[in-house]
């Protein structure tokens, strides 16, 4: 079955202003409709700059970054939010708010100054709530959720704006084992349910082998492999790009990474 292109990255290389390398070289990236996609890649890979590029919010020097076909940096914020749900790895909410007024704020793209919110407006808060099983979230204030309830909210707020395709940077950040498997596996429901696009930025070797279509892992700002979690994660490219000495088990099919620890020698 043909899967629409919903973003695409072609030969990608940015740079920013005083910097002694590039950010990202030579990157290529293609994310489809019903495909769940992560970004793999130890701190300074070029994994943040990739998502910018991917967003329009820096230009490559080289190479191109198009979502459903038009330029990335072409796209009006307001239209942009129509087609993708962001959730950024850092935010703030310094506003006293429920949970059903925060999840309003995806509508903003559909939103007039005149014309208030419509029944749709609603509906589709409703509907975002319910597939992140977040409904009887709904009249809690912020301040009250855990972290993995609230992550819960942040990704129904970017379902609220109907997106296709999510983009998520490092959302289990913080997250204890049982929420991070919990949004791992809403994402993937997602995907799988709705049919979106979903490309997340992770340091969970493990959960994105476990989880995702396609893995693209980063050195230095440079691919050092793309392809299935399994074709890619092997112990030799591990170590190289991490940097240190790993095992690589089987476990359903899928690779998983043990980090080893470094033997010294007895006295």
């Amino acid at each position: 079955m043909d899967r629409e292109l919903i973003l695409a990255l072609s030969g990608v290389t940015c740079r920013y202003s005083g910097a002694p390398r590039d950010s990202l070289q030579g990157v290529s990236l293609e994310v489809r409709a019903g495909e769940f996609h992560a970004v793999l890649g130890p701190n300074g890979s070029g994994k943040t700059t990739l998502v910018r590029a991917a967003l329009g919010l820096v230009r490559p020097a080289v190479g191109r970054a198009e979502i459903v076909g038009r330029p990335a940096s072409a796209w009006s914020r307001r239209d942009l939010a129509r087609v993708v749900g962001v959730l950024p790895q850092r935010e703030d909410n310094l506003f006293p708010q429920r949970v059903r007024e925060t999840v309003l704020l995806g509508r903003y793209p559909y939103l007039s100054l005149l014309g208030g919110v419509r029944a749709a407006d609603r509906a589709a808060v409703e509907r975002a709530l319910v597939a992140c099983d977040a409904a009887d979230l709904a009249d809690r204030w912020l301040w009250t959720l855990s972290g993995g309830e609230y992550q819960r909210i942040r990704l129904a707020r970017a379902l609220a704006q109907e997106p296709r395709l999510l983009v998520l940077d490092e959302p289990t950040a913080s997250l204890d084992l049982r929420h991070e498997m919990e949004l791992f596996e809403l994402v993937r429901a997602l995907v799988d349910g709705q049919g979106l696009a979903a490309l997340m930025i992770t340091h969970h070797v493990n959960l994105a082998a476990r989880f995702a279509d396609r893995v693209l892992l980063l050195a230095e700002g440079r691919p050092a492999g793309a392809g299935s979690p399994g074709d890619v994660l092997t112990r030799e490219t591990a170590e190289r790009v991490f940097a240190w000495p790993v095992s690589i088990a089987p476990f359903e099919g899928r690779p998983q990474m043990i980090p080893l620890r470094l033997r010294k020698e007895a006295p």
